[in-house]
């Protein structure tokens, strides 16, 4: 039996989506991680490991780290932060998680807006071309939510198509990656926003439970944003406006490929769960060590399937979730260490920020290696679940 094929009709290519521009945002004041740990003395976070806080404090990676609920820092230490007060008989676990949502509902759209303004500016692309809207998020919940905001604050258009993914802890924007990157592909015409905030330090924790105690040490507040569209070729198909397909055409990444992998039983090992008292986060010791037994076939055989080998990556955006599971990836994986120092960077200088920390990682190495024909992003989160992306040079294509 044969098919019958129209002479002028060629099979369809399958069209590429490519990252256009990115913004990341940290809040306006910062405390160091020396200070951090004072404050944390002071507040009384923990009775049983008061005099241990400042080594933990020093071992976490930090050496800097932005919350939004910090004042100017040339004001004495006792006085940069009013929200939380010393533990107290009528206070002892701090505020209540319906006090930390409305300062999350305040400071949340603003700071996404900052992110999202660098990243449409960088793209080249005008708000009204915009089609979708992809935010994340794992801190915090109010609705009209994040993508109100933007609506709002940046003049999109209101008939601008959302998606939102709460509560997947740090690989939260691979996952609107992922989702940005299937529209554009349905549909070479989609400009699609990505927008992640988290803000962590909200959820301080008043305990003696030491895995709590090294999620105090290391999260921090960020947000990140990232513009995704078609290449070039495929939006000429569709006559779409010659501004846009200039922009385009700077484009470096296109998004290869993704990765998704729950370890089974593993659900005990990480945690994020809503409390009265602010999110309480766990952490097992155990993580590092699953991360090296599981990675690296995990990933071979990801990037065997795209023509690649590991040691053909050029660039590693790898999620800092602790200096112990960058080395752990880092081991797993056989890098050398200059591809794990840009993590390690991002981590000592603004700490864990949740979703958006890969994001910031990127955009460093999008300025440091311009060149580079592959990039993956990586991150780890509650389940235990690796998430990651497969970024390629435009020239490869």
């Amino acid at each position: 039996m044969s098919l019958n094929i129209a002479p002028n009709v060629l099979p369809k290519q399958s069209t590429k989506a490519c990252i256009l521009g990115i913004g990341t945002e940290s809040p306006e004041h910062s405390i160091s991680q020396n200070e951090a740990a004072l404050v944390a003395q002071e507040l009384g976070l923990s009775v049983r490991w008061r005099d241990a806080l400042p080594a933990l404090y020093r071992k976490s990676g930090v050496q800097r780290r932005g919350s939004v609920l910090l004042g100017p820092e040339e004001l004495p230490l006792s006085q940069r932060q009013s929200f939380y007060r010393p533990s107290c008989d009528t206070e002892l676990f701090g505020p209540t998680t319906s006090e930390r949502m409305k300062v999350f509902a305040e400071h949340a759209g603003p700071m996404l807006q900052r992110a999202c303004v660098q990243a449409i500016k960088s793209s080249g692309i005008a708000e009204s071309s915009i089609t979708h809207l992809v935010t994340v998020s794992c801190t915090g919940f109010f609705a009209p939510g994040v993508d109100i905001a933007l609506i709002q604050s940046l003049g999109l258009d209101s008939n601008i198509q959302r998606t939102h993914v709460g509560f997947m802890g740090c690989h939260g924007a691979l996952n609107a990656i992922r989702t940005a990157k299937a529209i554009v592909e349905a549909d070479p015409t989609a400009i699609v926003l990505v927008g992640a905030i988290e803000l962590c330090s909200l959820h301080q924790q008043y305990t003696d439970d030491a895995q709590q105690l090294v999620a105090n040490a290391l999260f921090a507040d960020g947000a990140a944003s990232v513009v995704i569209g078609a290449r070039r070729e495929d939006v000429e198909t569709v006559n779409q406006d010659l501004a846009y397909l200039d922009t385009v055409d700077q484009a470096n990444w296109t998004i290869a490929s993704t990765f998704s992998k729950w370890i089974p039983n593993t659900t005990n090992l990480m945690s994020w769960t809503v409390g009265n008292y602010g999110f309480r986060m766990s952490l097992d010791p155990q993580v590092p060590a699953v991360i090296e037994r599981n990675l690296e076939i995990e990933l071979k055989t990801w990037l065997n399937n795209q023509g690649l080998e590991i040691s053909d990556i050029g660039a590693w955006a790898i999620h800092p979730g602790g200096p112990r599971i960058i080395q752990a990836t880092g081991n797993a994986l056989g890098l050398a260490q200059e591809f794990l120092q840009p993590s390690q960077a991002i981590l000592e200088n603004f700490g864990n920020m949740s979703s958006p920390t890969v994001l910031f990682i990127l955009e460093k190495l999008a300025m440091e290696k311009p060149d580079a024909s592959s990039c993956v992003l990586l991150a780890f989160g509650p389940g235990l679940c690796i998430e990651a992306v497969l970024l390629r040079s435009k020239s490869e294509f």
